[in-house]
């Protein structure tokens, strides 16, 4: 066999190795999980706050926060993003309550306080189960799914088989598959990934008022990938853009909080279409003096 030869193998045989590796580690590279001690005790300035841990069907605990406020208009499941756990995203919270709503916040599998074995199946099946325990104390018309970037991902899982009163996507993105593709291209994606996580195939399915924000300078997910979603339910989707936001910055520009309070305050009107300029025709035709 010639050197060519050789080379040829050994570079199929380190392509397949890669992909291997790339399929059973990939959460590594996927979740970025802090842990906390079981005794660790959550605080937040002038927020009222209650701890809960709900344990799964497989014996995971899933470990959460409620945060409250006096006679609540509703209640926003906040879904977060890959990285850390609620000790920080927690902060979040007052830009729901300050407009009068409670939060629910949780961990996913292996963040936090949370455990059990971390799986596509077990996430999806979690988020559901901390919806029903939700939806059985308020009504759904009174639920806002709130995601952010890969929670964005789950937000629009979770409105495509229930009856959220909104559904509001931050910085999301259409797949978690086109996001690796733009990291690692030359490989096979969708046969490698165990987190696809289509939010264009479930935003397909959702009945209620969607909301999507994104930053016009966001690095890791581009702005246009909101465009593209945006465009899978137009009717039901409005498209928020915060001029110059980035990835995880948004809740520093002005116009963002303008537009969360736009949106979650919103009623939604009927428009009676044929008093607009809808289907009015233009004319060249000269008129007799």
């Amino acid at each position: 066999m010639s050197n060519w030869g050789y080379i040829v193998i050994v570079l199929v045989v380190l392509y397949i190795v890669i992909n291997v590796v790339l399929y059973y580690l990939q959460e590594y590279f996927i979740f970025k999980p802090e842990k906390l001690d079981k005794d660790f005790e959550f605080h937040y300035n002038n927020q009222v706050v209650e701890e809960y841990n709900l344990k799964t069907r497989d014996d995971a605990v899933i470990n959460g926060l409620h945060f409250k406020v006096d006679n609540p208009k509703g209640v926003v499941l906040y879904l977060k993003g890959n990285s850390k756990s609620i000790k920080g995203w927690g902060k979040f919270a007052v830009d729901f309550t300050r407009h009068g709503y409670d939060v629910i916040m949780l961990d996913y599998r292996g963040f936090g306080k949370s455990t059990g074995r971390r799986s596509f199946k077990a996430i999806k099946r979690d988020l559901q189960f901390v919806y029903n325990k939700i939806k059985d104390k308020v009504n759904e018309k009174y639920i806002i799914l709130y995601g952010r970037s890969m929670g964005s991902g789950f937000a629009a899982k979770l409105a495509s088989i229930n009856n959220p009163k909104m559904l509001i996507l931050d910085a999301p993105y259409y797949s978690l598959n086109k996001v690796a593709a733009k990291f690692i291209p030359f490989m096979p994606v969708s046969l490698i990934m165990r987190y696809p996580i289509p939010t264009y195939k479930w935003l397909k399915y959702v009945n209620c008022p969607i909301h999507i924000i994104h930053g016009t300078h966001d690095k890791l997910i581009p702005f246009k990938s909101s465009v593209k979603l945006s465009k899978i339910r137009p009717k039901l989707t409005r498209l928020y853009t915060v001029i110059g936001g980035g990835h995880k910055n948004l809740n520093n520009f002005e116009s963002y909080h303008k537009m969360l309070g736009e949106i979650i305050n919103s009623r939604i009107k009927r428009i009676n279409l044929s008093k607009t300029s809808i289907g009015v025709m233009h004319t060249s035709k000269k008129v007799n003096a």
